[in-house]
């Protein structure tokens, strides 16, 4: 597999164990598949930055994949709640973070790498709205495949480590992939508001009612509404 990281600096060789245990999916060296894409990613402000291109040798090694079909967007959410800070006032909002990590957390800490959404800036503040029963879980579904914002590969394992081997680095110049960027992201929140707009806040499943109704990971309702 060949996998991309975009980043404001140079990374020629990834080390386990350093970075940001607060990111997405925990400690881990995070890619794409999409060049572009990390070109974008490797600009978060107005400079220029590095996309690494890496071999990425995946034999023998575990991977959950998010977006397949054993996984739905209940996993995604409670990994990511289990890493990201999420600022949290109201206790149903606390006992909703908490209902989904009992009910939908997966062994994700047990796999090489995983494959699944990027929670940036867009996808987090959607995150946030089903957390406090702002959207529902059909618009939370929904949301997610808005302005391709893209998937990411997340390396955790030692063993995930040493089977990388950078291969070459493209510039990716700001005045181009800069603002590239910020429109992904600003089309991603347009669609949202596009969303909220066509369905009343009444309808549709909402945290509260799954937890009201006691639902769990494998609940024939729920595949029913995010399929």
């Amino acid at each position: 597999m060949i996998v991309y990281h975009g980043s404001p600096q140079l990374v020629s060789v990834p080390l386990y164990g350093e970075g940001k245990a607060w990111n997405d999916y925990g400690l881990g060296f995070y890619c794409t598949q999409d060049l572009e894409l990390a070109k974008e990613w490797a600009c978060p402000e107005e400079r220029d930055g590095f996309a690494n291109q890496y071999r990425f040798d995946t034999e023998g090694l575990s991977c959950l994949d998010l977006g397949g079909k054993d996984h739905h967007i209940l996993n995604w959410l409670a990994i990511l709640l289990e890493n990201r800070v999420f600022d949290i006032t109201y206790p149903i909002v606390k006992q909703g973070r908490q209902y989904i990590l009992e009910h939908f957390l997966p062994a994700y800490k047990d796999y090489d790498y995983i494959i699944g959404y990027r929670a940036d800036d867009s996808y987090f503040s959607f995150a946030k709205a089903f957390l406090s029963n702002t959207i529902s879980l059909e618009q939370l579904n929904s949301a997610m495949r808005l302005g391709k914002l893209g998937t990411q590969v997340v390396l955790r394992s030692q063993r995930a480590f040493d089977s990388i081997c950078k291969e070459k680095t493209y510039i990716a110049p700001a005045s181009v992939y800069y603002a590239r960027r910020m429109a992904r992201d600003r089309k991603a929140r347009e669609d949202y508001f596009d969303i909220l707009a066509q369905a009343p806040p009444t309808e549709g499943v909402h945290l509260i009612d799954i937890m009201k109704e006691n639902w769990t990971n494998d609940d024939k309702r729920l595949q029913s509404v995010i399929s």
